[in-house]
């Protein structure tokens, strides 16, 4: 059944000038009327008074009950598959020939909400937020397979949640078994990523265009810190730029041991470089005692504000986590700070890099960057601007 068989859902007055605004979410609460459908329903909206809204596609089981997928149109198989190669053929002017890892679709800001697909050389790796695309993706992975073979693409997995520590997290969903592991390029820079295990869909590809910043830094920089550091791309990119010795810092030992390997495909050796498995904020605390300096440093930690309510908390871990930074940062050196919390502004977040937070007043903000084009976001949907990159200098 499509959306234009259907009675259309009548929602408030504040979510009905949300979603004119072109905002992808509507909660359950913004519905003057919630029925009972299975998820994966395609439904029509419409404001109390009747007027059209857009189109979308029902989720039972989360507190977004409808995202939407426009305004106008159709919601069937063949409207999700023209917008899907509509979002790829987006990509074609950001990303060069020397490099095979971005992001192919970005869910919300490609109009198809809860929809990531990320390639990763021959491999692509799909990943649903919501249930409201679980019954649409079997039938669509073989027709996006053939779209993707013209990009080298061989391989289509499901990237889903981890049951178990330890699990494989991808699921054949049409071409060749995908391997655990491949060696991807970025900007020229190789980069081994764990596709079975790895965190989000394997790797963080939002910090692309960052970690080319951080290579460009790295000339000049004698000692450089890689904090949260996981697999490494910080790591490599500042010890491509010239950095003499880069010490990655993170509590997860195996991802160490892929930050290594990267190191190898790049030529560099990583004996010459310190890893070290350790909590961030005792590694700071032990680093300032030994008065130990970094010329560059980088801190990229997992989300401090996962929702709304823990903001004030994440706030604060921010300001201590920066001004333990500025503790080992040597005069003249460069400080590369980055929050991933959407809940967490970019001024709210310039507010842990003053000079109260710091502890010194000789740093300047010289640039302050987010995600690159192949993650695009909407005016309406502030979510989708969660990543802050600020530089001081």
């Amino acid at each position: 059944m499509t959306a234009r068989d259907s009675k259309p859902l009548r929602l408030t007055r504040s979510a009905a000038a949300s979603v004119r605004r072109g905002h992808p979410w509507v909660y359950r609460e913004g519905l003057t009327r919630p029925p009972k459908l299975d998820s994966g329903t395609a439904v029509s909206l419409a404001s109390e008074e009747g007027e059209p809204l857009g189109v979308g596609l029902w989720d039972a089981t989360s507190p977004i009950a409808v995202r939407v997928f426009g305004q106008h149109g159709r919601m069937d198989e063949r409207a999700l598959l023209e917008r899907i190669e509509r979002a790829f053929a987006r990509r074609a002017p950001f990303v060069g020939p020397d490099t095979d890892a971005y992001r192919l679709c970005n869910g919300e800001g490609d109009h198809l909400p809860g929809l990531v697909i990320d390639r990763y050389a021959h491999v692509a790796i799909v990943r649903l937020d919501g249930d409201h695309l679980d019954p649409w993706i079997d039938k669509l992975a073989p027709k996006l397979a053939r779209v993707l073979t013209g990009l080298g693409v061989r391989s289509v997995a499901l990237r889903r949640a981890r049951d178990e520590a330890g699990d494989r997290r991808i699921r054949p969903l049409a071409g060749d078994e995908p391997e655990d592991r491949v060696i991807v390029r970025e900007n020229g820079m190789a980069m081994e990523v764990d596709l079975a295990h790895g965190q989000k869909t394997g790797a963080f590809l939002d910090q692309r265009d960052n970690r080319a910043r951080v290579r460009a830094f790295g000339a000049r920089r004698a000692r450089a810190l890689n904090l949260y550091s996981y697999a490494g791309g910080f790591s490599v990119a500042a010890a491509l730029g010239g950095a003499k010795h880069v010490t990655s810092v993170d509590v997860a030992a195996a991802a160490h041991a892929t930050a290594q390997r990267s190191f190898r495909a790049n030529g560099l050796d990583p004996a010459n470089h310190a890893f070290v498995t350790a909590d961030a904020f005792a590694f700071l605390e032990a680093a300032a005692r030994r008065g130990d300096r970094f010329d560059l440093i980088v801190s990229d930690p997992p989300s401090f504000a996962p929702n709304e309510r823990t903001k004030p908390r994440a706030l604060t871990a921010y300001r201590k986590l920066h001004g333990a930074l500025a503790k080992v940062l040597a005069p003249g050196g460069l400080l590369c700070a980055a929050s991933c919390s959407s809940h967490v502004s970019a001024e709210d977040f310039l507010g842990t890099l003053d000079d109260a937070a710091l502890g010194r007043d000789d740093l300047s903000l010289v640039a302050m960057h987010g995600q690159p084009p192949d993650h695009p976001t909407l005016p309406a949907w502030f979510e989708g601007r969660y990543l802050k990159f600020a530089v001081l200098a």
